[in-house]
């Protein structure tokens, strides 16, 4: 393993223990512990529980509300008198209810009739509510329990605690941790133990699975369940158990409150609170039909970190990119799949919270790494290629760096080459003034540069006073002859250009400048050339040193654009290359042809073929011809081409016509 995979194996397995350490930390965390029984509340109403389903009827419990109607039907203040518990107690068993919850702590007396009224109605069918509460100073905790009167549990009744126990954030979430729970004793008074658990064993701090918002249970009113006979269908309590307490038929809105009424994990979704009877009912099926779930430990929730952070590692081991955000989310996406599993199939609720940080621990960093490296390597790329290439072919590279491929790729490549002539003179005449010959050379080759790079070329080197550049790499360019013609025709203007600035400037005394230039297309080896610690992008071939040899040959063939057979072949259809010359350079054996270009508008194949057989008439020594082409370019271009073939035929030289202007 090389050295860069040792440092990311080493980050990475960083990463991965640090997310373990901090995401465990978290899970004992109070905050972190409510943040995540969020998500049990969205678990818990994604699909309650169907009391049809789990009773295989309409449900064994019925609620008796003491509700909005019952106060205006029974038209007595509040508490109502306890000989009025009594006639309920008998109108129930005699309706067939099997059990009778009193969701109502009679811990004080009242009058002794409606007491022993009472009383004389009680049985081990029937459960009341005893109370609990924990009363804080600052010097001392006392918890309070709150029975009934000692002569109604004398007379048979049950006594269940009906207190419940708020998480930090006031919801309802966990069954009740006493033995002797309301729920509990009234499923001993109807004579059902729980087939999974047993009523108050073992279920302290366990989750409770809530069957619905308020009023999911089947309820009747107070009223109605004195009298009904007159008010209930046949049948409709025989064998329920009934649970009576105060549930308003006007669900309390959370953030105003109220007695006997709480907040629990449908709240969140609807706003309102649950009242207390309907939350003895739950607690009392939660027992009665194993519904309650446990809160992984944390092994459990250390396990699914560990293995989370672990398969978050294997996948930032590589380096990032969208591939590598979208095996994060998959990561996610299996931990939520797995929670939601748990809770709905093993009754276990498996926080994904802590896991799916842990995916972020690891990501995050790692990628944020391996983004900061990407864009310093940008950086470089555009660095390194900013005084080489196009700023648009810069900006492609930089965007995507595998463009570039270093080491080295065989390419067919369009090369240039472009030279100041006669700079040997020119910098002679100005030896003493090293300092005007530098900024003149600049001025010069900055627009040749320019016409390099606009038209998408890489310039190679600058060889004192030449130019060598090259097109098609490091980014592809189908029509990469095209535009070194093109670019060699702007460096002739360019020339022109500043030349008369020049003139403008210093008058008769100004240096007329001139470059010859040469271009070649060929197949070539392109890519970083030199040594392990300084190299350059640059390229090799023959096709290389040909262009060399053709910018060198143009002052022979006294044109100032010169170009080699493969060239003119690619630019045939668009510019239009005329022949010149045949030529033979050093190191190549045999005669090739040369072409150029006047212009980069293209001419009619009929006007060139008709010059390039008038050329190969003077090339063979065949004489010139008669007619002009029409074109003053034309024209100049097979004077001067004839101006030279003459000192190569001597015999056509009373023959030859005088050349339109002189060879620059």
């Amino acid at each position: 393993m090389d050295r860069t995979k040792r440092r990311r194996l080493a980050e990475t397995a960083l990463c991965v223990i640090t997310a373990i350490i901090v995401c465990l930390s978290l899970s004992t965390w109070r905050p972190f512990r409510l943040a995540e029984a969020r998500v049990f509340d969205f678990l818990a109403t994604l699909s309650p529980p169907l009391m049809e389903a789990i009773a295989g009827g309409n449900g064994d419990i019925v609620v008796v509300a003491i509700d909005e109607p019952s106060f205006a039907e029974i038209g007595l203040q509040w508490p109502w008198p306890r000989n009025l518990h009594a006639e309920l107690i008998a109108a129930l068993r005699k309706a067939g209810v099997k059990a009778i919850g009193l969701d109502l702590v009679f811990a004080e007396p009242s009058s002794p009739v409606a007491d022993q009224a009472l009383a004389a109605a009680l049985g081990p069918d029937v459960v009341l509510a005893a109370d609990e509460s924990l009363i804080e100073t600052p010097h001392m905790s006392q918890l309070i329990r709150t029975e009934p009167m000692p002569e109604f549990v004398h007379a048979g009744a049950r006594v269940g605690l009906a207190s419940v126990s708020l998480d930090a954030d006031n919801v309802l979430r966990r069954m009740p941790d006493a033995p002797d729970s309301f729920a509990a004793e009234l499923l001993k008074a109807a004579g059902n133990d729980g087939p999974e658990e047993k009523p108050g064993a073992g279920v302290a701090g366990r989750l409770i699975t809530p069957m619905g918002p308020s009023r999911t249970y089947p309820t009747v009113s107070y009223y109605q369940a004195l009298d009904p006979a007159s008010f209930l269908p046949p049948g409709a309590l025989n064998g329920k158990v009934a649970i009576v307490g105060r549930s308003l038929q006007m669900a309390i809105p959370a953030e105003t409150g109220g007695a006997d009424s709480f907040a629990t994990s449908f709240t969140a979704s609807t706003g309102m609170l649950v009242p207390g009877v309907e939350i003895q009912a739950t607690i009392t099926d939660n027992l009665r039909y194993g519904l309650s779930l446990a809160w992984a430990g944390l092994p459990l929730i250390g396990s699914a970190v560990a293995v989370a952070a672990l398969l978050a590692g294997a996948a930032a081991f590589r380096p990032a990119g969208l591939w590598t955000l979208g095996a994060g989310l998959s990561l996610v996406a299996l931990i939520l799949a797995i929670s939601t599993a748990s809770f709905f199939v093993l009754q276990v609720f498996l926080p994904p919270i802590a896991p799916s940080l842990a995916v972020a621990i690891v990501l995050a960093p790692l990628a944020a790494r391996d983004i900061t490296q990407e864009r310093a390597m940008r950086r470089a790329v555009t660095r390194a290629f900013g005084h080489y290439l196009a700023p648009a072919l810069v900006e492609r590279l930089a965007r995507d760096p595998s463009t570039l491929k270093l080491g080295g790729e065989r390419r067919e490549l369009t090369i240039l080459f472009s030279d100041i002539r006669n700079f040997t003179t020119l910098a002679e005449s100005m030896k003493d003034e090293p300092e005007r010959l530098t900024q003149l050379i600049n001025r010069l080759l900055t627009p040749l540069s320019k016409a390099v790079l606009d038209r998408g070329g890489t310039i190679d080197k600058f060889i004192g006073d030449c130019i060598m550049a090259f097109w098609n790499a490091p980014l592809d360019d189908p029509d990469h002859a095209v535009h070194a013609v093109e670019a060699g025709l702007a460096m002739l203007a360019a020339v022109e250009i500043l030349n008369e600035e020049l003139r403008a400037e210093l008058g008769e005394a100004a240096p007329k400048l001139s470059v010859g230039v040469g271009i070649n297309t060929g197949t070539c080896v392109v890519g970083n050339m030199g040594s392990a610690t300084r190299f350059d992008y640059s390229v090799l071939g023959d096709a290389v040193n040909y262009a060399s040899r053709l910018e060198g040959a143009s002052k022979e063939c006294r044109v100032p654009l010169l170009l080699g057979a493969a060239t003119a072949a690619k630019i045939e259809a668009r510019l239009g290359p005329l022949l010149v010359a045949r030529i033979s350079v050093k190191g190549r054996s045999g005669v090739s042809p040369v072409y150029t270009v006047v212009s980069p508008e293209p001419l009619e194949p009929a006007t060139r073929e008709r010059f390039d057989a008038a050329v190969e008439g003077l090339l063979v020594g065949a004489g010139p011809v008669d007619s002009a082409f029409a074109e003053p370019a034309l024209d100049e271009l097979y004077g001067v081409i004839a101006a030279r073939e003459a000192h190569r035929h001597p015999s056509l030289v009373g023959t030859m016509p005088p050349p339109a202007a002189k060879a620059s």
